[in-house]
């Protein structure tokens, strides 16, 4: 087995106001049987860091976000988001911290029986989240975050792929979360509607101020959207750390997976909040 990398370089920028993580994974185990998808998992979130978790297709990195929102249960170790030990919480408390945590899954999860504003609508029903005006306006408003608007009486079946990617993570932000989880956002898109994703998960971390937690094998995207990587390797997060710590490491096997990038975080991430009208 590989040696975890240590980076020694300088502070990772979400930590450099020496606060704590809003989120940690300490000594996670998971398996499905005989297959072992994390050994002794440890993982630091900062606030207002887009991390993102990447690693090979099938290596179990979506795991880590179901984890978080007990979509799966650990089978030991200790997973905290805000201070609270998640795997022990209760359904009340559960339904609390899926309200300050959303995700966005691989395919956008959305309900087929449901038009647009239905699907978003629904977890604020389930959060008892305001009055119905106010969820109709916030359900315009969201479209309108995501660049579309207008589209509330759409059916999922009348809308493309990344038209659905845009839609589910307007249902992900209705709530108005603190963290928002991305479950491989652009798998199965064009590169129009990737550079659109990756694009609109820049604009929400600016206009929002929210986490983000990335998990993709996708390197043009985790180099436009991170600040850090955690690479999982071997059953762990084998490394953590800046893109210019990643690039400067000694680390054969992480090195091999960047070579598949072409983007850079500082002219991709700024073309594409230019493209937003967002000041970088």
């Amino acid at each position: 087995m590989a040696t975890p990398v240590q980076p020694t370089f300088e502070e990772p920028r979400g930590a450099a106001s020496g606060a704590p993580p809003i989120i940690t994974f300490r000594g996670v185990n998971k398996a499905f049987g005989k297959n072992h998808i994390y050994e002794n998992l440890d993982l630091d979130v900062y606030r207002g860091e887009v991390l993102t978790i990447l690693g090979g297709s099938g290596m179990g990195k979506s795991v880590t976000l179901k984890m978080l929102i007990r979509l799966l249960e650990v089978d030991s170790g200790s997973v905290t988001a805000f201070g609270e030990e998640v795997t022990t919480m209760s359904g009340k408390q559960l339904l609390g911290l899926r309200r300050r945590i959303a995700m966005l899954f691989q395919g956008a999860a959305l309900f087929d029986s449901l038009n647009v504003a239905q699907n978003i609508r629904y977890p604020l029903i389930e959060h008892n989240w305001g009055t119905r005006g106010e969820q109709d306006k916030r359900v315009t408003e969201v479209l309108e975050m995501v660049g579309m608007p207008g589209i509330e009486k759409l059916r999922p079946s009348e809308l493309s792929g990344g038209m659905k990617k845009r839609v589910g993570l307007a249902r992900s932000i209705a709530v108005q979360p603190e963290v928002i989880l991305y479950d491989e956002p652009t798998t199965g898109l064009d590169p129009l509607n990737v550079r659109r994703i990756n694009g609109l998960i820049l604009r929400l971390q600016e206009q929002l101020g929210v986490t983000s937690v990335v998990v993709t094998h996708d390197m043009d995207s985790c180099m436009t959207v991170s600040d850090r990587i955690a690479f999982l390797y071997e059953r762990r997060m084998s490394f953590v750390g800046t893109l210019a710590e990643a690039k400067a490491a000694e680390f054969p096997p992480l090195e091999e997976f960047l070579q598949g990038g072409r983007g850079t975080l500082d002219d991709d991430a700024a073309a594409l909040l230019a493209e937003e009208g967002v000041n970088a």
